[in-house]
């Protein structure tokens, strides 16, 4: 594998960590990482969901900016926007989302002047990183290849934007059931929210808290898998 290691390709793109399973990637899956972690956190996953050889595939593993963070008194950590009540469904940052998703859609960008085609790139992400990937994906111009949303939640649903080429956008949501951060009940919410706009959204629960767990990361591949090869 090639690895370049939080060198971003341009100055004005978040630095990130880049690794590609094979030469010359046709594929491009960008992973936001949550809450105080750092693009590392998710850089085990690449050889986690075993994927085949044959796939050219690029991970961006972007490190979202320090911020004060209001919920744990102000202390700086790695953020993609503030967070203020324990209650996530409530008091969003917009400021701060505004800022993270122009951040983000440079990525998106950047993958594309690469030679990635839209409908070739997945935007990830776990936790605060799930609500970063499903706001913007679901603000795309063109149709994306597909967003994973791993116990997240909605970001500014007063917003209500779903852009009409988003509704091309396959989706696929992961919670835990016993997730004593984000709620389960926040993960079915995006879930009814979405199937109530007709998209095509895929739910996976799991017994566990606010992780990652191996019955989740097979689906993820199965999923991956199948999205490949229709965009193959």
């Amino acid at each position: 594998m090639k690895y370049s290691h939080d060198t971003p390709m341009t100055l004005h793109t978040l630095p990130y960590i880049s690794k590609e399973t094979s030469p010359n990637p046709t594929h491009s899956i960008i992973w936001l990482h949550g809450l105080g972690a750092d693009g590392h956190d998710f850089e085990p996953i690449v050889d986690e969901l075993n994927l085949p050889d044959h796939m050219a595939i690029r991970f961006v593993f972007p490190h979202a900016p320090a911020m004060p963070v209001s919920l744990n008194e102000g202390y700086i950590m790695p953020a993609w926007y503030d967070i203020k009540q324990h209650d996530l469904g409530i008091e969003h940052d917009r400021d701060g989302i505004h800022h993270s998703a122009s951040q983000i859609q440079m990525l998106i960008d950047q993958e594309i002047m690469r030679g990635i085609q839209a409908d070739h790139i997945i935007l990830a992400g776990f936790s605060q990183g799930a609500a970063m990937s499903l706001y913007v994906g679901l603000r795309q111009s063109k149709p994306l290849g597909g967003i994973m949303v791993l116990s997240g939640y909605q970001l500014l649903p007063e917003e209500d934007a779903i852009e009409a080429c988003a509704q091309d956008t396959p989706i696929f949501i992961a919670h835990g059931t016993g997730d004593s951060v984000v709620d389960v009940s926040l993960g079915k919410h995006v879930y009814h929210y979405l199937t109530s706009q007709s998209m095509d959204v895929v739910w996976h629960d799991y017994s566990m808290e606010h992780s990652v767990c191996p019955e989740e990361i097979a689906d993820i591949r199965a999923w991956l898998l199948r999205r490949f090869q229709v965009l193959a």
